[in-house]
């Protein structure tokens, strides 16, 4: 009776995880095609700085930081978690490191390394008040969005330009270049990790268990997953983003400022979502997540050409919360179908 038993448990996370990625790849064909559709119709019947190519990788230039943040935030989120943190540890590493660079004077990989240091830091901690002490994500990384935002302002409460440090200058204006067009190096970045946690999430047991805790933790827990460590090692990597992509957005702007990531956790959450990651968990993918970020650009992109209010950041903001509602209502409505034909 026993071995049959076992082979069961070694059998069931297999499955359950077939039907996460079904359910995935689902959604991002969806987005994938929403994207498109924007894209080329933008180009089509707008024209301008669409048809150009620089316009696009522009995009990526600029949006490099929160592909990087949503990617962290899609693995909390097909846990079943959220963190609201990001954003503020976000302006905390550019304001941090801009102060060391600039008044300091100090060493750009020492930088570098302060930044994925905060960033680890506050997925540690909030990792493990989460996962160990069973606290609810959100109230726990609405801590820690208070937390980074008093230390940022207490670390300077100004805007910092950096002006003086050559090295980071020089790293900063490194460009990859494509004839007349180029990219930064912060989406060179940016695409390794989407390719990095997208390997993870799709070829090892610890993607595997991700979704396995997000789908449904009380089974994930008797199938032998150690539930506490996933969800720790999903808001550490989560962590591990943050403080990247606040490195990344200072490569981009070349300063430290109080409002730097302001709103970018809620933007992460949006991509997230149009990228076809469940607020419920357990269906997600980050190749998704990166065509969220494309498809939130490309709106905030159209919507002001639309209706001629470039310095207006209501429309876009009306408009990415109704494509929101409407990626919600079409998961609902995936999710509902499902249930009726298991039942």
């Amino acid at each position: 009776m026993t071995a049959p038993k076992k082979k069961q448990a070694e059998v069931q996370p297999k499955l359950n995880n077939k039907v996460a990625l079904t359910e995935t790849n689902l959604f991002l064909i969806i987005t994938i095609s929403v994207f498109f559709v924007m894209y080329v119709s933008a180009v089509v019947f707008l024209g301008g700085r669409f048809t150009k190519v620089q316009y696009f990788l522009d995009i990526l230039n600029v949006y490099a930081s929160l592909i990087t943040l949503t990617c962290g935030m899609s693995l909390v989120m097909i846990t079943g978690g959220i963190d609201i943190s990001v954003g503020q540890v976000t302006s905390l590493v550019c304001m941090t490191c801009a102060v060391y660079l600039e008044n300091k004077g100090g060493n750009v990989f020492v930088a570098f390394l302060i930044a994925i240091g905060i960033g680890l830091a506050f997925g540690l901690i909030q990792g493990l008040l989460v996962a160990y002490l069973n606290i609810q994500p959100f109230i726990i990384t609405l801590a820690g969005l208070f937390f980074a935002k008093g230390l940022t302002t207490i670390i300077c409460s100004d805007p910092l330009a950096i002006e003086t440090n050559k090295a980071f200058l020089t790293l900063k204006g490194t460009h990859i270049k494509f004839g007349n067009n180029y990219i930064e190096i912060g989406v060179v970045v940016a695409l390794a990790t989407v390719i990095i946690l997208f390997s993870v999430l799709r070829w090892t047991k610890l993607g595997r268990n991700f979704y396995a805790v997000g789908g449904n933790n009380q089974s994930a827990n008797m199938l032998g997953i150690n539930v506490k460590l996933t969800k720790f090692m999903a808001h550490l990597i989560c962590g591990f983003c943050a403080g990247l992509g606040g490195w990344l957005l200072l490569m981009n702007l070349g300063s430290g400022n109080p409002a730097n990531g302001e709103g970018a956790e809620m933007n992460a959450i949006a991509s997230s979502i149009i990228g076809g990651t469940m607020l419920s968990g357990g269906v997600g993918n980050i190749i998704g997540s990166l065509f969220g970020v494309l498809s939130l650009a490309t709106i905030k992109g159209i919507v002001p050409k639309l209706t001629g209010t470039s310095d207006d950041p209501w429309w876009p903001n009306i408009t990415v919360s109704g494509m929101l509602c409407l990626f919600l209502i079409l998961q609902s409505i995936i999710i509902a179908r499902k249930n009726r034909k298991k039942a």
